[in-house]
């Protein structure tokens, strides 16, 4: 939540006098937990209980990565209560279409038989644990298989560099989600982090363009 994206967001809406609210998932960050003990399930248990204890009224969901498949299964758990969603290299689905399916036969036995993998991470010097628990919950919440029940508007900003989803996820995502109103931006040199300054002011546009569009529908009011 101390990231640049979470950071650069909490200063837009600040300077409008909107809500804004950041948390790390169990296992992430500042929060207690080991990511190895983590599932898409307590991730999402995560989400909800943020989302029901610490806000009120209508919302607009900001999902990174990991943190976009979590948001859809959000709007789908609060359809009453979600005006927009932004997600950036979202990643639903990824625990059986990134990892499981693309493991060679023999990393998959030594997961299963083991019950977890270590495998070299690019955004750290420890290496990424998969375990088998994660890929087993993750199959209780995949959505790329079947028609995604939000009706609200949805922008999506995926990076064509992006080394670890790939930017059709996105264009598979618009064409499952039952709204009309899906815009998918696609950054030719954009990578899976979309941190630079550009793409902070790019994700900045995207939501100040679902505020307008709820604001116009008198759905979303700023904080008093």
């Amino acid at each position: 939540m101390t990231g640049a994206k979470a950071s650069a967001l909490d200063q837009f809406c600040h300077a409008r006098g909107l809500g804004f609210l950041r948390f790390d998932y169990s296992g992430h960050g500042a929060s207690s937990g080991e990511f190895r003990d983590g599932t898409i399930s307590r991730w999402f248990a995560d989400s909800l209980a943020a989302f029901d204890r610490l806000t009120e009224g209508p919302q607009i969901l900001v999902g990174s990565s990991m943190g976009g498949w979590i948001m859809l299964l959000l709007a789908l758990a609060r359809p009453e209560r979600i005006q927009g969603l932004v997600g950036l290299a979202p990643a639903p689905d990824f625990t059986e279409d990134l990892i499981w399916r693309t493991l060679p036969d023999a990393a998959r036995e030594k997961l299963l038989r083991e019950g977890k993998l270590e495998q070299p991470s690019d955004y750290s010097a420890e290496p990424t644990v998969i375990t088998r628990a994660l890929i087993e919950d993750g199959r209780k919440h995949l959505l790329l298989g079947d028609a995604i029940p939000i009706p609200v508007p949805v922008r999506l900003l995926h990076g064509l560099s992006d080394p670890d989803v790939p930017h059709t996820v996105s264009l598979r995502l618009q064409q499952r989600l039952a709204t009309e109103d899906v815009v998918v931006h696609l950054i030719k040199d954009g990578d899976h982090r979309l941190s630079r300054p550009q793409d902070l002011a790019r994700l900045c546009t995207v939501v100040e363009e679902l505020i307008q569009l709820s604001a116009a529908s008198n759905a979303l009011s700023p904080v008093r």
